[in-house]
């Protein structure tokens, strides 16, 4: 994969040449066990400027990058980097922390988020994730199989939120889902049985068939995803 990342960079430089500031390399790709997966590789491009004329010139590689089944890469301004950081301050908070330098200035490093827009984004997050789950949940509350379906899709998202609930906790979390399980468990004292059991069906360590009772096993997730969020919102 190191030779597909050196490509993207060369093919990134001759479409942009000097305006090209940064190339960075962000999310489950970036980490060290990552480069060795199957995971996607998400490349962020900082331009001096990004108008249709860049992208324009970066079409070739964005159609080229997703043929080799990556997501296309994110295009950004190097101003843009400079005052959206209120505006995405989850999003930027997990490039600062897991991101590889593929070419160019390092920008993300020293990036100051403001903890109070951090929070709130956070605590935005939660809740509206929340009341879609329920939303959704409403109409197939008396169907086993389908209320576990709904769960299992929504897992992945409530821990990438509870990591950053962590974070707002004051605690360092780990990327990995159990490892956010196990330690919104100890800073949140919330019962994450539900949790484990949704990541072994994921994973295939438990069927389908095993879960007997959905809607006991929502009620649970329910509530520990409500005590997350009362937690969050008097911090």
């Amino acid at each position: 994969m190191e030779r597909l990342l050196t490509e993207v960079v060369e093919r990134l430089q001759k479409a942009h040449g000097t305006r090209l500031v940064s190339v960075v390399l962000y999310g489950s790709g970036a980490a060290s066990e990552g480069r060795d997966t199957m995971s996607d590789y998400n490349i962020l491009c900082v331009l001096t400027k990004v108008t249709p004329d860049e992208l324009r010139e970066a079409e070739p590689v964005f159609r080229w990058w997703r043929e080799m089944k990556n997501p296309s890469p994110l295009l950004l301004s190097i101003e843009e980097v400079r005052t959206s950081v209120d505006s995405f301050p989850m999003e930027f908070h997990d490039i600062r922390e897991r991101h590889v330098v593929l070419a160019g200035e390092d920008l993300f490093r020293d990036l100051i988020i403001d903890p109070s827009y951090y929070r709130a984004h956070v605590e935005h997050e939660l809740r509206s994730k929340l009341i879609r789950l329920r939303q959704k949940a409403g109409g197939v509350l008396s169907d086993n199989s389908l209320l576990l379906t709904l769960m299992l899709e929504s897992v992945s998202t409530f821990c990438v939120l509870f990591r950053h609930a962590l974070w707002i906790a004051g605690d360092v979390p780990h990327f990995g889902k159990r490892e956010v399980v196990a330690a919104a468990k100890e800073r949140f004292g919330i019962a994450t049985d539900t949790f484990d059991t949704l990541l072994d069906l994921r994973e295939g360590k438990q069927k389908a068939r095993a879960v007997s009772d959905s809607p006991a096993l929502f009620a649970s997730y329910l509530a520990a995803v409500s005590s997350v969020i009362d937690q969050i919102d008097r911090m």
